[in-house]
């Protein structure tokens, strides 16, 4: 046998492992899917991994806060959504920072961050501008995070910006007699027996129109009532009692006009000054139930939202 006829046997090509195919990523939110009842909210499984762009960030939500202004914008009486629904609600959050975009020198991932913004919270996944968010104090947990910003800056900006509250004054919340300072939720006809209540150089200041909820839906006597009643007051009137009137709207603040009070309320955390009370705990699918806890007002503290499916109460 010759040289060129003894041939090398052939070498087979290594198989290629098959690859399973990666899964795709899925989160929960919570939809606003129209006007109306508490059935109006849906949990919704979303695809894929949000990304954030250049000033932003991703967070994994772990806690989110329940408002008033939730279950007015349930009914279609809140004008501060930032488009028609479909869409996700919630005001506030807290998390961990999973992502990071481009440009972001001042969070890193694993970073515990409170988050604000005008609507979009209610997600497992949420990306949003860096600087629409906190960093927690240590120690402080999640759930009392989510329970800080909305209503803490709405009483701090209320009693010490507006109403410039000094010591030996007494102050209305709601409703008593002889006082220097009202803050009124309520609207409507309560408006004008809290002006009422005044003393001379007193303030009253309006923050909500809670007596437009009467049930789970948009309630149109409720509104004639609150329009037929509303309060009304001239100059001349004011300049005779020696009152003010002054009206506070969060959702109408941006983010930056609202920051030394965030990091003045922080402060006031980790001196042990103030400490968040959480009323109750729910999951995403016990959206419906924690709605009705506030608006039949059995709450005394925060009502919180959590995506893990459990139920937790304090």
């Amino acid at each position: 046998m010759s040289v060129e006829e003894v041939k090398e046997p052939q070498q087979q090509e290594p198989q290629q492992e098959a690859k399973e195919p990666e899964p795709a990523i899925s989160y929960k939110a919570i939809v606003l899917t129209g006007f109306g009842g508490y059935d109006k909210l849906k949990v919704e499984i979303k695809k894929d991994l949000p990304t954030p762009k250049s000033g932003e960030i991703l967070v994994r939500v772990k806690a989110a806060g329940l408002n008033f202004a939730d279950l007015m914008a349930r009914q279609g009486l809140y004008d501060r959504l930032p488009s028609s629904p479909p869409l996700i609600p919630g005001m506030e959050c807290s998390g961990v920072v999973e992502v990071i975009g481009d440009d972001v020198t001042d969070r890193k991932v694993g970073d515990n961050v409170i988050v604000m913004n005008r609507a979009g919270l209610w997600s497992e996944l949420v990306v949003i501008p860096v600087g629409h968010t906190f960093l927690m104090p240590d120690g402080m947990g999640f759930e009392e995070a989510a329970a800080i910003p909305v209503n803490y800056i709405t009483a701090y900006m209320m009693i010490y910006d507006f109403a410039n509250l000094r010591p030996n004054q007494s102050i209305l919340v709601h409703m008593a007699a002889g006082v220097d300072i009202v803050l009124d939720p309520l609207g409507g006809a309560d408006t004008t027996k809290g002006f009422n209540l005044l003393k001379p150089m007193g303030k009253i200041v309006l923050y909500g129109a809670a007596n437009l909820l009467t049930g789970p839906k948009r309630n149109p006597l409720a509104i004639a009532k609150m329009w037929w009643n509303k309060f009304s007051i001239n100059s001349l009137q004011l300049l005779h009692s020696n009152k003010a009137v002054c009206g506070y709207h969060l959702g109408y603040l941006e983010v930056d006009q609202i920051r030394d009070v965030v990091t003045k309320l922080l402060s006031l955390y980790k001196e042990g000054k103030i400490k968040p009370r959480v009323d109750s705990v729910w999951s995403f699918e016990q959206i419906g139930d924690a709605m009705k806890q506030m608006q039949e007002r059995k709450n005394i503290g925060k009502v919180i939202l959590v995506p893990e499916a459990k139920k937790t109460e304090n």
